[in-house]
């Protein structure tokens, strides 16, 4: 696990101390050691998180007449297999390392070595001979790699945006298309970035440079059309062995291993899978808050004593002064999934005692685990309904209900007006802080003009299309597989763990569990209106079943009373500055407005504000 950054000019020679200086700003990514590799206008730098290998791994790595070089971050979990068959064919190996083993691959099928590979990954190889480089990211997005295509042809490349801003060439343009999007998904979606000169590499996804010009490819997305004839009970067996060898082949390691454990299915499962085949008992690391409403640690507990797991937990009580200027430092870009909070003290506790940790990341994705996916499946039914018998139904919107408290009511009044909408636009309202209407509301007239013609529904119909005649739930798993799940869920992950030189491992991102999920029938993963039905039966084999059958609860933070209660001075003092409120992006009034009812506790516009805090905090660290 490592941090890459380099560069190749077009024409000058490279500078060594630009990428020591690139190096230098993802020290935490990887703070064992650090590796060099400049060739004539090609620069190729590291830092390593020493896992595999910790005596012989060191990086950069070369082939066999040291034509090839590559700068790797990840981990490849077949590498042995692999080896095993190329030393059949001839390669000569010098490491024991993972990574060697895939510079081989490029040597023996170039490009297409990616598709061989099993694994989280994101790796540089530069050819001395072709004077290409080639970049590759794993299927499903674990390892970020963001990358700038110059004017001049040069190509600049890091695992972080600091890495990037740390070469001189590389401008802190604002690309508002992206702050857009941001505020529509809390997050900026591949392969834009907040930055008009840096783009991302997306998921499952080839770069090649030569002579100036790049070439990108998709070598890989999950085929949901090629559906396989299998019982309920042939389903469930074959799901926990394919989890139960996804979780295994995780365990390799030379440093101390762990798991998050969350109290929730995904994270259930892994924790008691690496109980079945450990030799010992599973360090697991879980995370709660004062406010027991968004504290799951009861379940956690409850699954950790069941499979005779050592039980670690932490309550947060979060500094907002503290940790938000620390996250914005890292994310680079903004980012408004609050759950980064939980997720980065999870991890910073975690690293004091190992230095990888398995997750449930990928469950809800591939197993139809978001409350959303039934109110999919439920509007689709209610369209059907003759037009003069759904009007006493959304008579429900007259009926009182409290805009601070989460109820039945609140959600199917949600439900009824998103239901009626177009499909993509329906996905969007439920997932979105701000859908086109409250963009319009929101945006100065001077930003607004600068977006004109773009709407961020596209970014969603576009794999609802490509879907290829799915049913809705099929289309909506597609959907977050190549949106939500890398643009957001993984990004905060990796910032997460890194940040705090931790290494995240996901059984249930394994590209063969997500391939074996997409071709089960949709009625198996959600069967009528029950979430991750296949999975959660999967679950109740091993765990206790209070802990399955359960409303879910997700990995929230209580923003809303924070900002009505210790984050109050701290939200005012940065929204309404003079900075925030000249800023051209949102309105003052409004900034104004949502304030002061939320604080108020008239009105909730928790995610809102948090989307323009976030935003303001990033403005003031990169821009200003």
């Amino acid at each position: 696990m490592c941090g890459i950054v380099g560069f190749i000019n077009k024409a000058a020679a490279a500078d060594r101390s630009v990428v020591e200086q690139m190096n230098a700003a993802i020290i935490h990514r990887g703070p064992d050691e650090d590796g060099f590799f400049v060739d004539g206008k090609a620069a190729l730098a590291m830092r390593r998180l020493s896992i595999i290998d910790i005596a012989g791994g060191h990086q950069p790595i070369h082939n066999e007449d040291r034509t090839k070089w590559i700068i790797f971050n990840g981990e490849i979990y077949n590498f042995q297999e692999l080896r095993d068959d190329l030393e059949e064919r001839g390669h000569k190996f010098y490491t024991k390392s993972d990574t060697e083993t895939v510079i081989h691959l490029y040597d023996e099928y170039g490009p297409e070595c990616v598709d061989h590979l099993r694994g989280m990954f994101a790796f540089a190889i530069w050819d001395t001979r072709e004077k290409t480089l080639f970049l590759a990211r794993d299927r499903v997005g674990k390892k970020p790699l963001l990358y700038s295509h110059q004017p001049d042809g040069s190509i600049i490349f890091g695992s972080e945006f600091r890495a990037l801003l740390a070469h001189p060439d590389v401008s802190r343009d604002v690309e508002p298309r992206a702050i857009d999007d941001y505020l529509s998904f809390m997050c900026v979606p591949a392969p834009l970035t907040a930055f008009r000169s840096i783009r991302k590499l997306e998921p499952g996804h080839w770069l090649r440079w030569k002579d100036g010009q790049v070439e990108t490819r998709r070598y890989w997305l999950p085929d949901f059309s090629k559906k396989i004839e299998i019982s309920e009970a042939e389903a469930i067996e074959e799901t926990t062995r394919m989890l139960r060898e996804a979780t295994k082949i995780r365990l390799i390691s030379e440093v101390p291993l762990g798991a998050f454990l969350s109290g929730g299915v995904d994270s259930s499962i892994v924790a008691a899978l690496m109980a079945e085949v450990s030799d010992r008992p599973v360090k697991t690391f879980s995370i709660g808050f004062e406010e027991q409403d968004y504290s799951e640690l009861k379940y956690a507990r409850r699954v950790a004593e069941h499979i005779g797991a050592e039980y670690n937990e932490f309550i947060v009580r979060p500094n907002a002064l503290e940790v938000l200027p620390v996250l914005v430092e890292h994310y680079g870009e903004p980012y408004a999934d609050s759950s980064a909070i939980p997720t980065y003290y999870v991890a910073k506790e975690t690293r004091k005692h190992v230095t990888v940790a398995l997750n449930g990341d990928g469950g809800d994705e591939s197993f139809a685990g978001y409350e959303r996916y039934a109110a999919m499946k439920l509007a689709e039914r209610f369209m059907r309904i003759p037009r003069v018998l759904r009007a006493p139904i959304k008579a429900v919107r007259f009926l009182p209900s409290s805009e601070l408290k989460r109820s039945r009511i609140r959600d199917l009044k949600r439900f009824l007006k998103a239901a009626e909408l177009p499909t993509t636009e329906r996905y969007l309202r439920w997932v979105s802080a701000f859908d086109a209407n409250a963009k319009r509301e929101v945006y100065t007239k001077e930003f607004s003009a600068g977006v004109s013609g773009k709407d961020s529904a596209d970014i969603l119909g576009a794999w609802f299309k490509r879907a290829n005649g799915s049913g809705v739930l099929d289309a909506a798993l597609l959907t977050d597989q190549m949106t939500y799940l890398p643009n957001d869920l993984l990004v905060k992950v990796d910032i997460a763990t890194m940040a705090n030189s931790l290494e995240a491992r996901s059984p249930l991102l394994d590209h063969k569990v997500i391939e074996f999920a997409a071709s089960l029938p949709a009625e198996m993963k959600m069967s009528g209106l029950q979430t991750k039905s296949l999975l959660k039966k999967v679950a109740a084999r091993l765990v206790p079943p209070e802990v399955v059958y359960r409303r879910k609860m997700g990995f929230g933070v209580p923003i809303g009373k924070w900002f009505r209660g210790e984050m109050k001075g701290f939200l005012s003092e940065v929204l309404l500055s003079e900075s925030s409120l000249r800023r051209g992006v949102i309105k003052p009034d409004i900034i104004h407005r949502y304030v002061a009812e939320h604080t108020a506790g008239e009105r909730d516009h928790s995610f809102q504000l948090w989307a323009f805090l976030m935003l303001e905090l990033w403005f003031q660290r990169f821009i200003d």
